[in-house]
């Protein structure tokens, strides 16, 4: 039998426990803020809550009934670990929902929309850290994106509206409204979940200075730099035709400004593109001990 290495069992435990904390978290904003107060989420999860509203039918029911056929095409498009975890993360949504009771927090709507939005997404970046996901929508829309020439963010776009348009026609606008402000909280939440406070941009340095710049970079602020050779095109002094190095490094937001500032200590005239960076693996990312 092949052995399992401690680091995979951690590696299974920490997921565990990301899938865990996601699922508590989604419940607690469905069933302590949106559902006692009729608010609906986009996705899945508002497909769901909009049901649920309509007919009477148990939202923990809808929830594993809609998504079902998401996970199957999660199960054919990425694979069997991640319908798994999908399923299993669900399941448990669903069956928190339905056996455990949370108080009514607030009767603000402001605060219901926002915080209900907070918690929901808090659960849904939490379940994509630990390798699932907890609405079905993302699957739909990365699929589309494979067939159709438009991205994933316009799919899950073009489905909101629809959900939201249809929230309005058959429960209100106001309700339509604060659904909206939901959304647009769990939305931001996911984001900081998944790439957090440290969230990375990359750096290309253009300048004639660019040893001293990259010494800089790794013996002040040690982090890690990539040098490339390139050539000048066209600039403020006009047509250039001059070899120079490019410095490529990649720093949390935190430190973009304090690095611009070093960078122009040594070059006033340095050349700076700044580029979101989503996500990395390898290399050098955090600062490396001092020699």
């Amino acid at each position: 039998m092949p052995s399992i290495s401690l680091q995979a069992v951690g590696q299974w435990l920490v997921q565990g426990f990301f899938l865990a904390a996601g699922m508590f978290s989604a419940a607690l904003g469905l069933k302590g803020f949106l559902l006692p107060n009729g608010f609906i989420d986009g996705g899945v999860t508002g497909v769901s809550l909009l049901v649920s509203q309509l007919t009477g039918v148990p939202l923990s029911l809808l929830i594993v009934l809609i998504n079902i056929p998401f996970i199957g095409l999660g199960y054919y498009h990425l694979g069997k670990k991640f319908a798994i975890k999908t399923l299993l993360t669900i399941l448990a949504l669903a069956g928190t929902l339905l056996v455990v009771s949370f108080p009514a927090l607030t009767q603000d709507k402001l605060l219901i929309a926002v915080f209900g939005g907070f918690f929901l997404g808090a659960g849904i970046g939490l379940a994509m850290r630990g390798g699932g996901v907890l609405d079905g929508t993302e699957i739909l829309a990365l699929y589309l994106s494979r067939k159709l020439p438009i991205s994933i963010g316009d799919i899950v776009l073009v489905i909101n509206i629809v959900i939201f348009g249809v929230a309005a026609w058959l429960l209100s606008i106001e309700t339509a409204l604060y659904s909206i402000l939901a959304y647009l909280s769990a939305a931001r939440t996911v984001d900081f979940v998944l790439v957090g406070i440290e969230e990375y941009t990359g750096l290309t340095i253009i300048s004639f200075h660019s040893n001293e710049i990259r010494r800089m970079i790794t013996d002040k602020l040690r982090r890690g730099a990539t040098v490339y050779e390139c050539t000048q095109g066209y600039g403020t002094h006009g047509h250039q035709h001059l070899k120079v190095e490019a410095i490529f490094t990649v720093v949390t937001r935190l430190e973009v400004v304090s690095l611009v500032d070093e960078i122009y200590k040594i070059d006033s005239h340095a050349f700076i593109v700044m580029q979101s960076v989503s996500d990395m693996k390898g290399g050098l990312i955090k600062k490396h001990p001092l020699r």
